[in-house]
């Protein structure tokens, strides 16, 4: 789930010039199920946005602060995936998040200060419940915050970015970027549930297997070739132009762990031929 103002993807702000982030909003919901995957990213304008300090709202979706936790409701449209969906249908439910503890660090990503990221609660507790499109679960969850001065695509080349829990309740984030402009910026953090951010030494990376459409992506593991040979994708939930996720199996500090990855190429989502795609899966309504 992720909430959006000025939103980083959005076509739509691209052609209108990045101006009046408020009038590009929305809520993206996406669910990873047995039984389908559904995905939803519709782009409202600021007469749909209501927000204060302790809570956000885009059309009938929003999220907010309530006796320690972070709430948030959504009634959303899924956008259809052929083959497994041919017609839009609505996801609507329930999420609460009940974080260990709140960092106080905030990274720069580029080394520039133009992109920051804050790694808000690491660890918690997550419950989901759905009254229509999907089931009802719960687990370990994650919460950060991104936000920057410039398009993405113009920091960066491409990245990768993992996060996992280890057995004793650390959560393991690795940023690995190629910055636009020539180096890297590499952040590896173990967290304690405390909230206490230890940065760690960034582990080595093999290359993995590329997307569908040819994103290139690579994960961490230890500096052994038994951890190397154990780095695999277990499951591509996404698989795009130019951004993939995927559940990937390596070998962290001596224990195996299930990582949640990111791989985003700015160079092919500068493409206009890129954005020209994207209304496909992020609708607008005006």
């Amino acid at each position: 789930m992720i909430a959006f103002v000025g939103s980083v993807f959005s076509p739509y702000y691209h052609w209108a010039g990045r101006r009046d982030p408020d009038n590009h909003v929305c809520m993206n919901v996406a669910l990873y199920r047995p039984s389908g995957n559904r995905w939803s990213m519709t782009e409202r304008g600021r007469s749909a946005m209501r927000r204060s300090a302790t809570s956000f709202a885009v059309g009938p979706s929003s999220i907010r602060s309530e006796n320690g936790e972070i709430v948030i409701d959504f009634d959303e449209v899924s956008v259809p995936r052929p083959p497994a969906q041919l017609l839009p249908r609505r996801i609507r439910g329930r999420i609460r998040f009940s974080p260990d503890a709140v960092t106080s660090r905030v990274f720069d990503i580029d080394g520039q200060g133009r992109h920051r990221w804050w790694p808000v609660s690491p660890t918690g507790r997550i419950t989901v419940e759905m009254t229509r499109g999907g089931e009802d679960w719960s687990g370990h969850g994650y919460m950060d915050s991104n936000w920057g001065t410039e398009p993405l695509e113009n920091g960066f080349t491409i990245w990768n970015w993992a996060r996992g829990l280890m057995p004793n309740g650390d959560a393991v984030i690795l940023y690995d970027a190629a910055h636009r402009g020539g180096g890297h910026g590499r952040i590896a953090l173990r967290i304690a549930p405390d909230g206490t951010v230890k940065e760690v030494g960034m582990p080595d990376k093999t290359d993995l297997s590329k997307g569908f459409w040819g994103v290139p992506r690579a994960a961490h593991h230890d500096g052994d070739d038994f951890a190397r040979t154990r780095t695999k994708i277990i499951r591509t939930l996404e698989d795009g132009p130019f951004y993939t996720r995927s559940i990937v199996r390596t070998r962290l500090f001596g224990e195996d762990i299930d990582l949640m990855h990111e791989s985003l190429s700015g160079d092919r989502f500068a493409s206009p031929v890129v954005k020209a795609m994207l209304p496909f899966r992020m609708p607008r309504r005006r």
